[in-house]
């Protein structure tokens, strides 16, 4: 069972490590970076002893396949996301203590101990099997260097792991017709040499710490995916791949081969613990931006962190990574014998976005960096409107109306409205200044009792992870407060009776003053300007409840708004920008219509040549990921056209095809070789290419006008 309360002198709270292979949008946000935030900054506010940690994954196939989608080097891939994603999460208030790259030497050195600690204790197996290898580059081929047709849903180009279109798990060798995305080549298998982890021989200790211990604290989505897991059984799982990017295996005689990414990546959690204790004990901050007070410390200092068996631990996490987090990386962290097991894994589901599914690779997401860039001083807004729509237990959805909605309807009316009358009132007849409060009639009395129970209600929220929850209970504080005001009208007894009209302006800033402290896990940037308005002195959770913070007599700083309005036009743009990338005929999203072109006349479009060939050869250009060699019957001639399409056409899927090409078009040379003509094409929507091909049989020559 998890250890009792007070048992716990610190804690180390970790969000999911992004890949740094793009932006990231804000389903991930929801997924494990606000709620973790949430949890931290209510730690701190406890005066807890907390490490938040978190930071780039920048190993596995993803990094090298985005490098060749922009014709650079992985490093400078990882790079340039690292720096987009860390200064995005930072700007949305995302509290890190240490946010790292699994891309630095201490994690490699750190990743590469743990890997020799369960070779030395003969805990991994040396396998033999055979996998896909591409004869033409000469390299084994991880699952995302495999593309083919998924045998779910026949899409044409799924991942050897995933279908993108039908989200269905796949494995390579279930692929229709298999070919690699380096040479566009159908792979063979060729075996190679691995390094395992035998899974199930930890069975028996995963039932009795997940299914027993952990039965009644953990979420139901999380617990009853580790059940199935367990319940199916599990297998060995490769800890090592072949690879040139990443980790390189530190045993003799292992060129070529790397750490499975899975298997390095949560290891970066601790590594970037290592490496902040290492920074703040020689006084420097590389990685690091800490929010929490440590002291002096000693680069060692990490292990109470990972060791200490007084140690809280936490992963926030999305429910993809829920096998990783729950049982691969638990399985390492005991096998060791050394570290410390999380006591919690509070993954959340998925975010949807206007009834589909979010996706930044099929253009269908709010990406953070265009949400930042759009809504300038409006990350609160965000902040709290995914708390409330957190898919904590099955996926939720998100839309720009109710986006607009939860901040007119309930930052703005019901937040913004209570303190900004508070503030605006007491300016107004009290010359800025906290008034004395005189007897409590029954109104005042209820609002008292009301506000004191407040803040055991939202941690109690928070302490069992239900964030949504929390959010509610902190909307209904200032609920609370607005329909006190309400209810007293003060501005109409200022009149007949200005002692009252200051018993209700005190109780109302007290109540202001408790939501500036209770806001601050979830609405940070609100909470610093609520506090610079209320010129409010640094106060802790223990604080709250009380209508005693203000004494009498304060003097309150300059009333501003809280939040403003968001109007109509904003909020249609939005929208219009989203369904401008969704196709009406297939309902999923698509790459944005290009504007058109300047105006041509039929003078122009006549000099053009357009014809239909037919492809007698092909062959991939060496040297490049992108150009077929095909050689065209014309019907006049045979001719050479070199043509864009190597991602989506095989050579052998080319040869006899018939083809729309501009025949007529000046010979151009590329790559040594002079082309002499162009293939046409069309986008699929989903950023596919395709052939422009006649309806029926048409002989190599015919013309099309």
């Amino acid at each position: 069972m998890p250890e009792p309360q007070e048992t716990i002198s610190r804690y180390t709270v970790t969000a999911a490590l992004p890949y740094a292979n793009g932006p990231k949008h804000i389903g991930h946000l929801a997924g494990a970076y606000i709620p973790a935030d949430v949890y931290v900054r209510f730690l701190r506010l406890l005066k807890k002893n907390v490490l938040f940690v978190s930071g780039s994954d920048e190993h596995g196939t993803a990094i090298p396949n985005q490098a060749l989608k922009e014709g650079t080097t992985s490093r400078a891939i990882i790079d340039k996301y690292h720096a987009l994603i860390r200064d995005c999460l930072y700007q949305l208030g995302i509290s890190f203590d240490v946010y790292h790259r699994t891309s630095e030497p201490i994690h490699h050195k750190t990743s590469q101990e743990f890997f020799l600690a369960l070779h030395k204790k003969g805990l991994l197996t040396e396998e033999t099997s055979e996998q896909y290898f591409d004869a033409q580059a000469n390299v084994f081929l991880a699952d995302r260097y495999i593309v083919g047709t998924c045998p779910r849903c026949g899409h044409p180009n799924a991942y050897g792991d995933q279908c993108e279109k039908c989200g269905s798990t796949l494995s390579p060798n279930e692929l229709i017709n298999p070919r690699s995305t380096l040479s566009g080549t159908p792979p063979v298998l060729k075996p190679t040499k691995h390094w395992y982890l035998p899974l199930q021989d930890y069975e028996p200790w995963l039932r009795d710490w997940i299914l027993d211990s952990h039965a009644k604290d953990w979420k139901t989505n999380v617990y009853g995916q580790c059940k199935s897991w367990l319940d199916t059984g599990l297998q060995p799982r490769a800890m090592t791949r072949d690879l040139d990017w990443g980790i390189k295996v530190p045993l003799p005689d292992t060129e070529g081969k790397v750490l499975y990414v899975w298997f390095d990546a949560p290891i970066g959690y601790v590594s970037a613990t290592r490496a902040f204790f290492e920074e703040l004990s020689e006084g420097k901050k590389i990685f690091s931006t800490p929010q929490t007070e440590f002291g002096k410390v000693s680069k060692d200092d990490w292990k109470k962190y990972w060791q200490g068996k007084d140690t809280k631990l936490v992963h926030f996490i999305g429910k993809d990574n829920i096998v990783f987090h729950c049982i691969i990386f638990p399985v390492i962290l005991h096998a060791t014998g050394e570290y410390i097991l999380p006591d919690n894994v509070p993954a959340n589901e998925f975010l949807n976005l206007e009834g589909d599914k979010m996706s930044t690779s099929r253009g269908w997401s709010i990406e953070m960096h265009d949400y930042l860039r759009e809504f300038p001083g409006k990350e609160d807004v965000l902040r709290y409107t995914l708390l409330t729509i957190m898919p904590e237990a099955k996926d939720s959805e998100f839309t720009w109306k109710d986006f607009q909605s939860k901040n007119n309807n309930e930052l703005v009316a019901i937040f913004g409205n209570f303190v900004n009358r508070a503030l605006v009132l007491t300016q107004k007849y009290f010359e800025n200044k906290l008034p004395a409060r005189g007897p409590l009639t029954e109104v005042d009395q209820r609002l008292i009792n009301e506000v004191k129970d407040f803040p055991a209600r939202i941690a109690a929220s928070i302490e069992t992870y239900k964030f949504r929850e929390a959010t509610a209970l902190l909307m209904d504080l200032a609920r609370t407060g607005n329909k006190y005001l309400a209810e007293t009208e003060p501005w109409k007894l200022a009149s007949t009776d200005l002692a009252q009209v200051g018993t209700i302006l005190n109780l109302a800033l007290q109540v202001s003053a408790n939501l500036a402290v209770l806001c601050e896990p979830f609405l940070p940037f609100t909470a610093l300007k609520l506090r610079e308005m209320l010129a409010l002195k640094p106060l802790w959770w223990k604080d709250t409840g009380s209508v005693d913070l203000l004494p009498v007599g304060h003097a309150l700083g300059v009333a501003k708004l809280l939040f403003e309005k968001i109007e109509n036009p904003v909020i249609e743009a939005q929208i219009q920008k989203l369904m401008n990338t969704k196709s009406p005929e297939l309902g999923s999203p698509k790459e944005p219509v290009k504007p058109l072109k300047p105006e041509v006349t039929i003078d122009d479009f006549s000099r053009l040549d357009i014809r239909v060939g037919k492809v007698v050869a092909a062959e991939k250009m060496e040297k490049s990921n992108k150009l077929l060699k095909l050689t065209v019957n014309s019907g006049l001639d045979t001719r050479t056209i070199l043509s864009g399409i190597a991602q989506y056409y095989t050579p052998e899927e080319m040869v006899g095809k018939s083809v729309v090409f501009i025949a007529n078009l000046a010979p151009r040379k590329m790559m040594g070789l002079e082309s002499q003509g162009m293939i046409l094409t069309a986008s699929d929507g989903e950023g596919k290419v395709k052939l422009l091909q006649p309806a029926g049989d048409v002989e190599p020559g015919g013309s099309i006008s």
